[in-house]
């Protein structure tokens, strides 16, 4: 890979992983008092919602059909991964 390449995946990476670290203290906080099983279920509700508004609601001014619908889906698999990787914690 190039500099460039690099930088831009270092970039990239440190986006998600700030991303990922600020929504697992959030969600943890929001709904750690009510135990595992509701959390899970709200992440869960979380997943699907956000997911469904990516592939309904979300619109890319410029570019092509094809272009769409590869963003939708990576951002969709970032979601269920994001999301499917919080586990519940009882601290």
């Amino acid at each position: 890979m190039s500099e460039d390449t690099n930088e831009i995946h270092a970039i990239n990476t440190a986006w998600q992983i700030a991303i990922q670290e600020v929504l697992r203290m959030v969600i943890r906080d929001m709904y750690r008092s009510d135990g595992e099983v509701a959390f899970m279920a709200h992440i869960k509700r979380i997943e699907e919602a956000a997911v469904d508004s990516i592939y309904t609601d979300l619109r890319l001014r410029g570019t092509d059909d094809w272009t769409t619908m590869l963003v939708k889906e990576k951002a969709s698999n970032f979601v269920t991964t994001l999301l499917t990787s919080f586990t519940f914690d009882r601290a």
